[in-house]
Formats: C-alpha cells, structure tokens, sequence
C-alpha cells in the first residue's frame, strides 16, 4: 500500500515521528534525486513534503489526482510551481517565518569573518603561524550595510546590524519609506544601483525570479566600492557566478561570502581557490531551533488538511479545492 504521505529529502525528528503516528509516512532523503521515481509514488499520496532539491512541476503533478497538500520545509518557492499546484486544487504551504532569525545571524557572522579575515587568520594560526599585520581588518562600526531586498530575513538582518552601528541602505521596489521596516531599520532607500555604489558591504535577500536570476553580474559588481564585501545567503541563482569571478579577481570588489550557488552541490571552481570568499554549503536555515520550528509548521499544516482542516502557513488557499 502506498504510504498516505511521500517525504523525498532528509527530513526527521519529532515531528515526522508525530505524524507516523496518525498516517502511513515514507521518509526516502534521496528520492528528490529522480523525478520518474517520485511520479511513480505519487499517485497513492495524499501529502508531498520537500525541501528545496526536489522540483514540483506541473508535470510531477500531473501524476497524481489524490494529493492535497504540499509541504515546503523552507521559504523559498522556487523549485515549487505553485500556479500548477493551485490548478489542481493542491493546497501549497511554507515556512517564511521559522527559520529567518537563523539566516540574518548567520549573515552577520560571514559579514564578521569577512572584515575581520577570520578563516585565513585561524588556518596560518594553525600552521604555525603570527602575522598579525596580515590580518588587519576592518570594523563594522559606521559603515554602510546595503541590504538587497527589505523582507523578513532582510529586515532581521538591518536590526542586527544597526545594532552593530551600521547605517542601513535598501533597495526594494515593494517597500515604501513609510513603511514599518523602514521605520524600524532606519534604513535610507534608494534605487538598486546607488545602495551598491554607496555600501561597504550588499547582502542579497531577494527570491529568485525571472526578474532576480543574474541580478548581480559583472557590471553590477563593478558599480560596487573596491573595498565593498557581497553576501549571497538567498538564492544562488541570483548571482552570475562567473561575473563574480570576475570582479574579485580584477579587484573590483575586496570579498564574497556565499552560502547558495547557483548550481548545488556545486562543481570544483575558482571560487574555492580565492582567499578572499568564504562557501558554506546552504546552511543559513540549519540551526537546531530552526529546522525544528520548520519541520513542525510542516508537519502541522500537513496534518490539519488531511484530517479536514485549514492550513495555516498556506501560499494558496488553506484547503484542498479537489
């Protein structure tokens, strides 16, 4: 028998443990890997829940009838076609809130290990050595912190750095200055091009979108402060790899701290060989507190709209149409 609720990444704890206990649950981390394979289970499920790997398309849907609802366990919906799951009936949920205080901390720190040459001082340390002039760096205190998108996670970050005495710069084409992110950042908006001609450092917080995808390319980069620092914890597919390259190579821009790719895992590259970047393996959700927030919105929506209820993190509507 087929089980009542497919789980195609690597997901667990309590709160998958909660559900087995009222539901048939196949937990398989590494289904998400073949598209053909998660059709064939489909058609038996009531229930999909993914990350961010595996790609619900109209035709992955097309296989099944019978499902209800789609669980994200993150914020993102870019590998989520949701148009396609609405049109079907298919209730889609999220967790744009669980996990956003993980992420904007997380952007702090790469920003601290940037300006203060952290990884490379801690590897000579460790061989053996003591140059401190080598690793003189730069405080984050007045400097200019140009955040790329104003929503919750970009919002957390701002406060954060406010608190670090940064003056916030924004650019967000849906926030206006009278609005409460805004008032509570202190954040200056300007138009995209002067938050990065002004910014000692530009974190990126926009989703991915036909509009988004190689919003930050060479000439972009180029436009920054030779001694301005880039972070990407959003969505890989935001920036153009190889403009990047580029620009840290020529000197256009000091560093980079990137936790998303554009193609992940990604392929050996230029990238790790350069001192002044620091790649983490998209962890900016993975605290402890975090995925257990996440996993329990999920498990919770899941639950409710299959014994009949409303969801309550839900993208479209809160209950099935079909």
């Amino acid at each position: 028998m087929s089980a009542e609720i497919l789980i195609t990444e690597n997901i667990g704890g309590y709160w998958i443990g909660e559900l087995k206990k009222r539901f048939t649950v196949a937990v398989e981390p590494d289904l998400w890997r073949s598209a053909d394979q998660i059709k064939s289970r489909l058609p038996g499920c009531r229930a999909l829940i993914v990350r961010n790997q595996t790609r619900v398309d109209a035709e992955l849907l097309s296989a099944t009838d019978n499902l209800k609802i789609v669980g994200r366990a993150g914020a993102g919906l870019d590998n989520i076609e949701v148009p396609a799951a609405t049109a079907k009936g298919i209730v889609v949920v999220s967790t744009p809130d669980q996990n956003s205080i993980s992420v904007a901390e997380l952007v702090i720190g790469v920003m601290l290990a940037l300006a203060r040459k952290i990884p490379a001082a801690n590897q000579s340390t460790r061989a053996g050595g003591w140059d401190r002039q080598q690793f003189a760096g730069t405080e984050l205190y007045g400097k200019n912190f140009g955040v790329i998108g104003l929503g919750r996670i970009g919002f957390l970050t701002a406060i954060r750095a406010r608190a670090l005495g940064m003056r916030i710069l924004a650019h967000d084409q849906f926030v206006s200055p009278d609005s409460v992110a805004a008032a509570e950042t202190h954040a200056q908006l300007m138009d995209l091009d002067s938050v990065l001609a002004q910014s000692d450092f530009v974190s990126c917080h926009t989703p991915l979108t036909p509009e988004t995808r190689h919003l930050f390319n060479y000439e972009r980069f180029c436009r920054m402060k030779p001694a301005a620092f880039f972070l990407n914890l959003a969505r890989g597919e935001v920036v153009d790899e190889a403009g990047l390259v580029r620009a840290l190579q020529e000197k256009k821009i000091a560093g980079a701290g990137l936790d998303v790719r554009e193609q992940e895992p990604p392929q050996p590259g230029p990238l790790a060989g350069l001192e002044n970047v620091i790649l983490t393996p998209h962890i900016a959700a993975f605290t402890c507190e975090a995925q257990e927030r996440v996993v329990a919105a999920v498990c919770q929506d899941v639950a409710a709209v299959l014994s009949g209820g409303a969801a309550k993190n839900f993208v479209n509507f809160p209950k099935p149409k079909n």
